[in-house]
């Protein structure tokens, strides 16, 4: 069955403003980066006429972009414009989710004994006296800190520390920015055969003891001496991780063992090509079906997704994290 590509593409600031030609979207989300990006691609003319968007759009508009089949489209993103770039030839808009709302100048501060949802909060607190439409803070990820500092640095900045320190997931979903700890969350549930719909492969399935790791965190105490936790199969693969904060022993081993839940597991590892439908986000959970080899079948978190629409097909590249069930 033949299905015809289909997309809406929307742009609103002082005018609304929907995009008639397309060259590609490609919509990257990730529950390891702290936003999602989409970078769109227009050509310079078209009928020899130059498309003029810059003065139809600017940095900071809001965008929404919708992708599908035979008219029957759902959203894939929604954020603001960041960037818009006419220098190569061909126009290309760069465009980040609602964390972009968070890009605003906070003032310098140290915390002495603290949470990362303390920090958070603040971050909140400062970016809400410059909106309108304020953000609430949901957060249950709470790491101790025995220091942290800010300084110089914006809302973005701020989180995106957190995120790498804590190992956290970290969202805009509607005015509330949410903080959770990684692997909790489940936006949804797909199924992927490899006989049926899964496009390309770059999967290997790896058995438990095969994937030994020493997991090594390196951090700061509150007298500013150097602590290092070890964590793992002593002799395993070795993965560090260096905090530039302060945090306490209890709290450099409970991040140590958070990355030990993405390395230790029975299944597969890497990422494989499917379509458009069916739907699948980071943060969905997948079984994957092989029916060469049952005792492959397995449910897995979704790490990583990105999608890519042009006139050759919409296909979604799919990386798998942790082995669920």
């Amino acid at each position: 069955m033949q299905y015809s590509i289909d997309w809406h593409i929307v742009f609103e600031g002082t005018k609304k403003f929907r995009l008639a030609f397309l060259e590609s979207v490609e919509i990257k989300e990730s529950v390891e980066v702290l936003s999602d990006n989409a970078i769109i691609k227009l050509p310079a003319s078209n009928l020899n006429q130059t498309l003029n968007v810059e003065s139809k759009i600017k940095v900071g508009d809001k965008v929404t972009i919708e992708l599908g089949y035979d008219g029957n489209l759902q959203q894939e993103f929604q954020g603001f414009i960041q960037a818009i770039n006419t220098d190569d030839g061909s126009i290309t808009i760069t465009c980040e989710d609602s964390i972009w709302l968070l890009r605003k100048s906070i003032k310098d501060k140290q915390f002495i004994t603290c949470t990362s949802k303390d920090v958070a909060q603040y971050v909140v607190d400062q970016v809400n006296l410059q909106l309108e439409d304020k953000i609430t803070l949901v957060c249950d990820c709470e790491i101790s800190y025995d220091k942290f500092v800010i300084s110089k640095a914006n809302g973005h900045d701020v989180l995106n520390k957190l995120q790498e320190e804590t190992k956290g997931n970290i969202y805009m979903k509607g005015n509330e920015l949410h903080f959770h700890h990684a692997y909790l969350e489940n936006f949804g549930k797909s199924n992927f055969d490899f006989a049926v719909n899964i496009e390309k492969s770059e999967l290997k399935y790896r058995h438990v003891d095969e994937r030994q790791f020493e997991v090594e965190v390196e951090g700061y105490g509150d007298n500013g001496e150097r602590v290092v936790v070890t964590v793992g199969t002593t002799g395993g693969e070795k993965r560090s991780i260096k905090i530039p904060g302060m945090m306490s022993k209890d709290a450099l081993k409970k991040r140590g063992e958070e990355e030990l839940k993405y390395l230790v597991f029975d299944g597969f590892e890497g990422n494989f090509t499917a379509w458009l439908i069916p739907i699948c986000h980071a943060g969905y959970s997948v079984k994957i079906t092989d029916k060469d080899y049952p005792e492959k079948t397995g449910t897995y978190y979704v790490v990583a997704v990105t999608t890519t629409a042009s006139e050759s097909g919409i296909v979604r590249k799919i990386e798998i994290g942790r082995k669920l069930s």
